[in-house]
């Protein structure tokens, strides 16, 4: 049986390079492509593919990959995806591994994990790289709301709280009001050392 696959990826470089891989293979076929998530929906109702392959950066407020997946996986429940992660946090692979998501593989994990995780996943299983899956459980779960991370990330880039409420829509006391739980939960000093823990837990 052909598997047809459609990729995602902004980069063409990358694109291609992923695309050369696959139909390297005489069961795989890539029948489209997608320059980015916003695009995938759109090409997967065209082509219904057997599966989605997602090159994602890792982070779930930068990235739409994890979003895209429960969208694909609504629509087109026959669809399975397969996300190649860059540069993840323990807490990205860990919602990434909840949602609907069939297989992950890091960017550098050995080429042949793709095209062994494409015929995986689209015979029904899951192809989760063994060095992401030791990571995602291995670190403490972050005891962080998704917005109060989404805050603490922003703060973490150095952004003013001024305008982290203008980019989340947010009063400027409910920005204040994250940061300090984000103290409180995870026992910091302040921002900084907040900040600090984080990035140490791989929640960041």
């Amino acid at each position: 049986m052909l598997i047809r696959v459609l990729l995602v990826e902004e980069t063409d470089l990358v694109r291609g390079a992923l695309a050369a891989l696959l139909t390297r293979e005489e069961d795989i076929e890539v029948v489209a492509a997608a320059p980015g998530c916003g695009q995938a929906l759109t090409r997967a109702l065209s082509y219904r593919p057997d599966v989605v392959v997602i090159d994602c950066d890792g982070d779930a407020v930068e990235d739409g990959a994890l979003g895209t997946s429960q969208e694909l996986s609504e629509r087109l429940p026959e669809c399975r995806i397969l996300l190649v992660a860059g540069t993840a946090t323990p807490e990205y692979l860990r919602q990434a591994l909840a949602q609907p998501v069939a297989g992950l593989i890091g960017r550098n994990s050995p080429s042949n994990f793709l095209t062994e995780g494409v015929r995986k996943v689209a015979a029904g299983g899951r192809f989760v790289d063994p060095e992401l899956a030791l990571l995602a459980l291995s670190s403490a779960r972050s005891p962080l709301t998704p917005r109060e991370l989404e805050v603490l990330r922003l703060a973490a880039d150095g952004t003013p709280t001024r305008e982290i409420a203008e980019r989340l829509s947010l009063s400027v006391g409910t920005v204040r009001n994250h940061l300090n739980a984000v103290s409180r939960k995870t026992g910091a000093r302040n921002r900084i050392d907040a900040i600090r823990i984080a990035r140490q837990s791989g929640w960041l």
